[in-house]
């Protein structure tokens, strides 16, 4: 291979790697995260909040919790983490098929459940 061919193959990588740039700043996945992250922390500390309680079937199993599964066994308290969890899917699926407002839209209902969730 010459030094020519080399050239113009690190030139056609750098100008995909700059293309896929812009990609990624319009996504709101690093948004996701951060949301997912203050949602599993609360529901956790929900978690921890009332003690004790008898252990599921899928814990016998040595299944390992998810935020779902622990938001479902609080109840009525963990209702607003279900509602707030399912915006969360609907903002991962709006971010996939390149929908930011939607993604957004999601994301700020997530936020708004998890700040009336008393803590």
């Amino acid at each position: 291979m010459t030094s020519n061919s080399l050239i113009r193959i690190a030139a056609a990588t750098i100008i995909l790697v700059s293309a896929a740039s812009p990609v990624d700043a319009a996504s709101c996945k690093a948004s996701i995260w951060r949301v997912q992250a203050k949602l599993d922390a609360a529901i956790e500390k929900n978690a921890g909040a009332h003690g004790w309680g008898t252990e599921s079937l899928a814990a016998l199993r040595n299944h390992q919790p998810t935020p779902r599964s622990l938001a479902r066994a609080e109840g009525a308290s963990g209702a607003q983490f279900l509602l707030a969890l399912d915006a969360l899917d609907r903002a991962r699926a709006a971010n996939r098929s390149s929908d930011i407002a939607g993604c957004r839209r999601e994301l700020s209902e997530a936020t708004t459940l998890l700040q009336k969730h008393p803590q």
